[in-house]
């Protein structure tokens, strides 16, 4: 099935994340529709990751009083308790073989083709991933695919008119105990809260400041 190509124009695109910022103050009394969060649950889903292993695990957290608790392990950040939805980003801590089949059967069930087809894949992950030199720094590894989920939750938001601030002051593990992430098989990397500025937010009024364009981009 071929799925028809979105209708977004490079006017809307560049709209939406000139309109994006990093929000300091969000309006509590207003929440995202459920509609809509399950459209921004779903873009987390679809987010890129490298081989597609998601080595991720995303906690989106609703509950007030939790958020509150969250706030002193977050430098007394009151983004975190007054957004609308709160979303924690988890990284794997360690990946083996049985992650690796766990896709492999995932993709086949998907694809509806046989695990045997899927061989060679399977083992260049698990020389790469299992037994390789990458699989010392294999949580800095996930870490780095978090952060393109993040971005791609970021930027659906601002497409749906949904306000984010992402979180890295924080304090990891004391999220992973009041979480109890590691006994998941994960730790900490980001947050991203999400929700509707205050209008009394000072900085979105701010103009965007970016290096000019030959600054950071090579046309080679």
């Amino acid at each position: 099935m071929t799925l028809q190509k979105p209708d977004l124009n490079s006017a809307e695109l560049l709209e939406a994340l000139k309109w994006r910022y990093a929000a300091k103050l969000f309006d509590a009394s207003t929440k995202i529709s459920p509609e809509i969060w399950s459209a921004l649950e779903e873009a987390l889903i679809l987010s890129p990751s490298s081989y597609g292993l998601q080595p991720w695990k995303f906690l989106v957290i609703r509950d007030q009083g939790l958020k509150e608790r969250l706030v002193p392990l977050s430098w007394n950040q009151r983004q975190v308790a007054d957004c609308s939805h709160y979303v924690v980003f988890g990284a794997k801590i360690n990946i083996t073989s049985r992650d690796v089949d766990a896709w492999i059967n995932r993709m086949a069930e998907v694809r509806g083709v046989s695990l045997e087809s899927l061989g060679v894949y399977r083992e260049w992950m698990v020389k790469d991933l299992v037994q390789g030199p990458r699989h010392d720094v294999i949580h800095e590894w996930a870490a780095r695919q978090c952060y393109l989920a993040l971005g791609n939750f970021m930027t659906s938001a601002a497409l749906l008119g949904i306000d984010t601030c992402p979180m890295e002051g924080l304090e990891p593990e004391k999220y992973d105990a009041l979480l109890e992430l590691p006994d998941k098989g994960f730790k900490t990397v980001v947050a991203c809260a999400a929700g509707y500025r205050s209008g009394s937010d000072k900085y979105a009024s701010l103009a965007k400041v970016r290096f000019k364009n030959p600054d950071v981009l090579e046309k080679i």
